[in-house]
């Protein structure tokens, strides 16, 4: 069966330095289809999708849009050849509404009359306020319907007045597909879309993906979910170490053999989870009671114990409080009533975390390792390197006020890099440069790495591949066999299940229930999610 392409791309290179983040790469795409592009993190997928969309230029290659020869040597020259992407950090202004991100950049179209009025109406500092002002035709009454219409096409669910700063990921998302769609977007490339979306945002996108195939368009999704990829994909191309290993129908691959062509050897795909030693209270948390920014109550009598040598899960939909316990456990917030005790096992002291500032907190060995939504913005610092980064958690135990140890950060930078196999050109380069999946290893792997007697671990595998998903869990493993307490934030219930002792159940900002994970399911754990009991379910 024939197919009409819409991408050609032909031996595409791209060298940042010494690091070949694509070598040689083949890839079409064809009209009206989904395309997963897989591979680890740092395999170089999001670069060339750069250059599909205009960010980057390739050393070498060609790129062909309908078969014709395309020069793509920006953004601008994407959208000129119908092609956009929905980067992982989105491209918004956070002070402007939906339409006015809409239509901002694009070219006003006015007449030399409307221009020329506008201009003497301000040139005499005339008093109508009703002078008109060049603004484009389709920038206000006409974007708004233009925009409505893309909505109800395709199923986007967009407040034209709203602005950015007040919306939620899933909504500044569907707003720069819709940014894109509105621009003539026929091509649209979305890197790591469901990374930080519930399951049901998840569904609600995918729905929407459907439509907008049907409607002839063709989507890239950039994707480590494999069940994701199985689910929402027509066929599935794999790259390894910036090379292009190959394509394959979606109906014709197993998660097995995507991992395989990931990573060039079979992965067992299983959890292990070693029973508890000497299981003990490190950490108690007693009618926990918090109020968010703007005094509304985000945690009720919250209550459970994290013991050392265990793994404590945390399940709930997004948003149900699990940020605000950690920010609460960690000092960053305060709460409004309740216990938080710790154990201190150096001299058997029962400490009261409530009187202790989250550098004292930090000090003794409880360690927060969130990974949100913005890595860059919260966490660590893109302008530095991956020494200085490590250096943010231990300059201020120098004990001269002019100089800092630099030998034990430029140490553990490298016991990151190599552990989680980093792909960096060295500990100096700067974060910023490092694709999305290698500064979330950095990020988690500095917190794990520093010895921690309770180990908050949220989402710590958002946005990796296969294989480094798997090198946490072996290392949040490790931790429970030294003894750490470790409390694991996490969206995919059967992680959730494998990897802990039980679990803790949030709704509401409410605990409802704690299970044991060897014996729940899926279900009841759905169920408690909700609030609802397994008879209600059913």
């Amino acid at each position: 069966m024939a197919h009409e392409t819409a991408v050609r791309l032909e031996h595409i290179s791209k060298s940042f330095g010494t690091v070949k983040a694509n070598d040689d790469v083949n890839l079409e795409v064809r009209k009206g289809e989904i395309l997963a592009l897989l591979g680890e993190n740092g395999s170089g997928k999001t670069t060339l999708m750069n250059m599909l969309s205009g960010i980057y230029y390739p050393d070498s290659g060609l790129i062909y849009v309908d078969d014709k020869l395309a020069n793509i040597t920006s953004p601008k020259d994407a959208y000129a050849y119908h092609i956009g992407m929905i980067h992982q950090h989105f491209k918004l202004i956070d002070v402007f509404t939906s339409i006015e991100n809409i239509v901002l950049g694009i070219k006003p179209t006015v007449s030399s009359w409307t221009k020329t009025k506008y201009f003497f109406s301000n040139l005499f500092k005339a008093k109508d306020k009703k002078a008109p002002k060049p603004i484009d035709k389709a920038s206000q009454k006409d974007a708004r319907k233009i925009v409505a219409n893309i909505c109800q096409k395709y199923g986007f669910k967009v407040d034209p007045d709203k602005k950015v700063y007040d919306m939620s990921v899933s909504e500044r998302q569907t707003l720069e597909i819709v940014k894109a769609v509105y621009r003539g977007a026929d091509v649209l490339i979305l890197d790591e879309p469901t990374a930080v979306l519930t399951p049901i945002e998840t569904e609600e996108l995918f729905a929407v993906m459907r439509n907008m195939k049907k409607d002839g368009k063709s989507i890239i999704i950039i994707t480590h979910k494999l069940n994701e990829v199985m689910e929402i994909s027509d066929r599935v191309a794999v790259l390894r170490k910036g090379k292009c290993i190959g394509s394959i129908d979606t109906k014709d691959a197993t998660e097995s053999k995507l991992t395989e062509m990931m990573v060039g050897e079979k992965i067992e795909l299983n959890i292990k989870r070693d029973e508890p030693i000497h299981p003990m209270p490190r950490l108690v948390v007693k009618n926990l009671t918090c109020k968010n920014s703007e005094g509304r109550e985000v945690l009720h009598s919250v209550s459970f114990t994290a013991n050392c040598g265990e793994i404590l899960g945390i399940a709930g939909i997004s948003g149900s409080g699990q940020k605000e316990i950690l920010e609460c456990i960690a000092g960053l917030i305060k709460e409004s009533s309740g216990e938080l005790t710790y154990n201190d096992p150096d001299n058997g002291n029962v400490v009261n975390l409530r009187d202790k500032t989250a550098a004292q907190i930090r000090d003794l060995g409880v360690r927060l390792a969130f990974v949100p939504e913005d890595r860059l913005g919260m966490g660590l610092v893109g302008s530095m390197d991956l020494v200085d980064n490590m250096m943010l958690r231990s300059y201020k135990t120098s004990k001269s006020p002019f100089f800092v140890d630099r030998k034990k950060p430029d140490a553990l930078a490298n016991v990151v890099v190599n552990k989680l196999a980093v792909s960096t050109p060295s500990v100096h380069t700067s974060v910023r440069k490092l694709s999305g999946g290698n500064v979330q290893k950095v990020l988690v792997g500095r917190e794990i790495a520093s010895s921690p007697r309770v180990l908050m671990a949220a989402y710590p595998t958002r946005g990796l591949d296969i294989n480094s998903s798997y090198l946490i869990y072996d290392l949040l493993n490790e931790q429970k066999k030294k003894g750490t307490a470790v409390i694991y934030v996490g969206e995919d219930l059967d992680v959730l299940i494998a990897l802990s002792d039980c679990i803790a159940v949030l709704c509401d900002g409410e605990i409802s229930g704690i299970v044991d994970a060897r014996t729940t399911d899926k279900n009841t754990i759905g169920a408690l999610m909700t609030k609802k009991t397994s008879e209600e379910a059913k």
